[in-house]
């Protein structure tokens, strides 16, 4: 997804003078502002020194990037939902290695989603994989402390693992 922002504002503050200075933004996923004088060409205002330029060109990529960011963030917890979807009917098949990877390409899309890291837990935990399992809850806990499913699949992974840890101990 690309945005791309315009203007331009008078290059030198002479009186009469015709030659404006074109500022471009534009903003990508990655959200790098590219700004650079492109082009000059008639006036249409007041003459601005060209640190005002810049700091309005600042300015307006900064808007633009409020306006776009909301957007991008969707997309990626909906391709993130998507992957953990797809997870669980690849889990539910017993295709468990192809749902772990579909789980951590979700957490690589979107960090902040909370089931995802969940469902990678668990996926963790059927591969025997319990330090990582016990990692995966602790982070789903950390961004979502108030969710039920979450709590309690994390309680009984910590009992039925603490319970094999001390009956291994003996």
């Amino acid at each position: 997804m690309m945005a791309m922002i315009r203007w331009s504002v008078p290059r030198q503050k002479k009186p009469g003078s015709r030659k404006h200075a074109t500022w471009s933004a534009q903003l990508g996923l990655d959200y790098k502002l590219l700004s650079s004088i492109t082009s000059l060409h008639v006036p249409r205002g007041r003459a601005y020194s060209e640190a005002t330029v810049r700091a309005r060109a600042v300015i307006g990529a900064l808007l633009l990037a409020g306006v776009v960011a909301a957007p991008v963030a969707a997309d990626e917890r909906d391709e993130a939902k998507d992957q953990v979807k797809f997870g669980i009917k690849v889990a539910q098949l017993g295709l468990w290695r192809e749902a772990l990877a579909h789980w951590e390409r979700a957490v690589k899309l979107d960090p902040t989603y909370a089931p995802a890291y969940n469902n990678l837990a668990i996926g963790y935990e059927q591969q025997g994989d319990f330090e990582k399992a016990r990692n995966a809850y602790q982070k789903a806990l950390e961004l979502n402390p108030n969710n039920q499913y979450i709590k309690q699949n994390y309680e009984l992974f910590r009992e039925i693992n603490d319970r094999t840890n001390k009956q291994d101990g003996r």
